[in-house]
């Protein structure tokens, strides 16, 4: 019974609970999502990009999987992996495969690593990238060292930058969140 209560779940939050769709052949989940067999197969992953140093996959037949050993930190150096992880997810999509990057929860490691892969191969600025993986997918938040070395990437790639870190009540946040907070604060 416990587990009907959670397939309805899945079936109404599917961008909590299951894989969202970034691009036609991008995904991002949490986790639990990432090893769940149907999941991968229902929507044609070909590779598992696996953001974590605490979820271990269940390897599946036909997919690729690929470890990115980063802990969910603002210290942790992300920034290394934008372009190697960009280029794996664009070579993916040229060979007709589909990519999922996942964390722990969907939100912080594997938030960013779409967020760049979509500046680097798409063109996107950084606030646009940021809004449209957060279309997709609701959860996302990446953390402050992350948004840092995002904004930093942005600059190497476009000379200019979309988003700064600015001061508000509840610390240093990029300015894209001070509505958020403003409202929260209001509360």
């Amino acid at each position: 019974m416990a587990s009907q209560g959670h397939k309805d779940m899945t079936r109404t939050h599917p961008s909590i609970y299951g894989l969202s769709r970034i691009t036609n052949s991008l995904f991002i989940s949490n986790g639990e999502a990432a090893n769940n067999k149907h999941f991968l197969y229902a929507n044609q992953i070909t590779t598992v990009i696996n953001v974590t140093v605490e979820v271990l996959n269940t390897y599946f037949p036909d997919i690729y999987y690929i470890h990115v050993p980063v802990t969910d930190s603002p210290a942790s150096r992300l920034y290394d992996f934008f372009d190697p992880v960009a280029d794996k997810i664009h070579a993916v999509e040229l060979n007709h495969g589909r990519t999922l990057v996942h964390c722990a929860a969907g939100v912080s490691r594997s938030a960013a690593l779409c967020i760049a892969y979509l500046m680097k191969y798409q063109g996107m600025s950084l606030a646009n990238a940021h809004a449209w993986v957060k279309a997709c997918r609701p959860v996302i938040r990446p953390n402050n060292g992350f948004w840092q070395q995002l904004i930093q990437y942005e600059q190497k790639l476009f000379g200019k930058t979309s988003v700064k870190m600015v001061q508000s009540p509840l610390g240093v946040i990029p300015d894209l969140y001070e509505n958020d907070v403003r409202v929260m604060i209001a509360l």
